[in-house]
């Protein structure tokens, strides 16, 4: 039978650059083993997701439950939803609190709205994250310490997983052949804005509770599907410098998106096992669990939330992958983002009772 194009085009982009991330080294993180904290219990709140259902009850799957956001006083306001995603994780251990906030949406004005409507309190952040060097990650970011920086704390730091991190993107048009720009996340931006960014190509841990994968290896059955291109240069001081883990002859190159530093957000429940949250998992949800078990020392996947980067999976690829993850025999799948309605159907076909959504504004909680 002749291959779809789609099939084609999937195949192609994912052959091209593979050993990209194997190549060379960069690292200016700790690159010893970590002695992973265990909280007493963990939650997340959606600050942004591309849908919001109003009739969403609280429901529980294997000891996690999420709850839908408290109405709102003023019905003129309604939370926003867009591409994106932006998660609020406030975790506990014994007496001691932490929040971290794991990337910003598409743009800043959705993400104040929702944080206003949802009541969160960026004074009490510990620290930032973000994922990983696409647009629907970090573009609410600027915006986000324009309008708080006067109530965070002085000495507030962006982890990030790395150099590429910091790469200029560009993305498919709807044009055949053609390419639009994606933005690069400018570091001046951060510095001017008294924010300390921390290149985390290596697990490290965050305020004492979370902890994060590093660069991820890539040796499960899994592909990047087609995204982005990423140009490794530095111009007029935006981009990345890729001196320090390519070789020379790709520096200056633009070519397929391997998201090199892209990395998960762990937790480590106590009596439950890991909770990993994958942004986007572009590099693979699969490889990016097994890094987390990888660099913990911990077997038991308690749940696995966050965008999966599956929505523009082939049928047979998204078959063989949700097989792979539930090798993995995590309770709970929490899927979001660009994880795609595709991943949710298949994941009631082969893991029906660990199965949670979420919405725009849901409080997923964990732990005691």
């Amino acid at each position: 039978m002749a291959e779809t194009s789609g099939r084609r085009e999937f195949l192609r982009a994912a052959a091209v650059l593979g050993g990209a991330a194997a190549l060379g080294r960069f690292s200016p993180a700790r690159a010893a083993a970590l002695d992973v904290p265990v909280v007493d219990k963990l939650s997340i709140q959606v600050l942004v997701d591309s849908s919001f259902d109003l009739f969403l009850r609280p429901g529980q799957v294997n000891g996690v439950s999420v709850a839908p956001v408290a109405g709102f006083s003023d019905y003129r306001r309604s939370l926003h939803n867009e591409w994106g995603l932006s998660l609020w994780l406030e975790s506990q251990l014994a007496a001691q609190g932490r929040t971290l906030m794991l990337d910003y949406g598409y743009t800043p004005e959705v993400l104040a709205n929702n944080m206003e409507l949802i009541g969160v309190d960026p004074s009490k952040l510990d620290a930032l994250i973000v994922s990983h060097g696409h647009y629907d990650h970090f573009g609410g970011l600027v915006g986000f310490l324009d309008r708080y920086r006067n109530v965070l704390p002085a000495d507030l730091k962006l982890y990030a997983g790395g150099e590429d991190n910091f790469c200029h993107r560009v993305s498919r048009s709807r044009t055949p052949g053609q390419f639009t720009d994606f933005g690069a996340l400018d570091r001046r931006e951060l510095a001017s804005r008294r924010i300390t960014t921390v290149l985390a190509e290596n697990p490290v841990v965050i305020a004492g509770q979370a902890f994060t994968t590093g660069r991820i290896k890539r040796n499960s059955i899994e592909k990047v599907l087609p995204n982005t291109m990423v140009e490794f240069a530095m111009k007029d001081g935006v981009g990345c410098d890729a001196a320090g883990y390519l070789p020379p002859e790709m520096v200056g190159k633009t070519v397929a998106d391997e998201h090199i530093h892209e990395h998960a957000t762990c937790f480590h429940v106590k009596d439950k096992g890991l909770v990993v949250i994958s942004s986007c998992g572009h590099v693979g949800i699969v490889n990016s669990v097994r890094q987390a078990q990888e660099v913990s020392g911990v077997d038991k996947v308690h749940a696995i939330v966050g965008g999966f980067h599956l929505g523009p999976a082939p049928k047979d690829y998204l078959e063989q992958v949700v097989g792979e993850i539930r090798k993995l025999k995590p309770d709970v799948l929490v899927p979001m983002h660009c994880s795609g309605l595709n991943f949710v159907q298949e994941a009631r076909l082969q893991m029906p009772a660990n199965l949670l959504l979420s919405t725009t504004g849901s409080r997923i909680s964990f732990g005691a």
